[in-house]
């Protein structure tokens, strides 16, 4: 639903236009029929923004006229094929493992991720600001929704949803792998406990004797 109201935006018809190849202004005016004022304007946003590029030009009579192309951000945005590819993916490995080997697969997966993310380096402080640091990091990087809320003693990552939960959904020891990256980031014990009844909602328990 989303895709299909972005695609009938001006902005999302250029974009749908741009994945077939490099256009300058007056090719996307053509094409679209929209005057080549509201076109300039439109990719002048979308470069700002990250979403294209300009990759040449070609001569014109009176001044060379620039090609644009999305991004490559931008093309894996627009993708279908990430969340079913993945998705078989991790059923595909459900069927041909043991448990226990899938849920050591998923765990390293997440060590990846750190090592991508962060490095080797963990988030400085306290615990309390460690763990806000990686909670801050989820939503930034991983678009997540978290905060930090107090439990029984414990420091909670609480999500208000789950960037995963097409993968979640299906097969829960995915959630291993955030739980893991967490674990990784602030050198702590770290238990998932995401609820994955309804709509998947994150959720990290730290368990440290340090939660200031």
């Amino acid at each position: 639903m989303l895709r299909k109201q972005f695609y009938e935006t001006s902005r999302g018809r250029i974009a749908e236009l741009l994945q077939k190849g490099g256009r300058t202004v007056d090719d996307v005016s053509s094409e679209l029929g929209l005057t080549a004022s509201a076109v300039r304007a439109q990719l002048t946003a979308m470069e700002r923004d990250g979403l294209v590029k300009r990759v040449g030009r070609i001569p014109g009579i009176t001044r060379p006229s620039q090609i644009f192309e999305l991004t490559p951000e931008l093309e894996q945005l627009l993708s279908r094929a990430y969340i079913p590819f993945l998705t078989h993916l991790i059923h595909v490995f459900a069927q041909g493992l043991r448990r226990d080997e899938l849920n050591r697969l998923m765990q390293r997966t997440g060590k990846s991720l750190a090592a991508e993310f962060v490095g080797r380096k963990r988030a400085p402080g306290p615990m309390h600001a460690r763990v806000s640091a990686v909670s801050e990091f989820l939503n930034k990087e991983l678009g997540a929704v978290t905060r930090v809320v107090r439990r029984s003693g414990s420091l909670v990552i609480q999500g208000q949803g789950c960037p995963l939960a097409a993968l979640t959904d299906k097969e829960p020891s995915v959630c291993l792998a955030i739980e893991s990256l967490v674990r990784e980031m602030l050198g702590a014990p770290v238990r998932q406990c995401c609820d994955r009844a309804g709509r998947p909602r994150c959720c990290f328990e730290v368990r440290a004797t340090d939660s200031r």
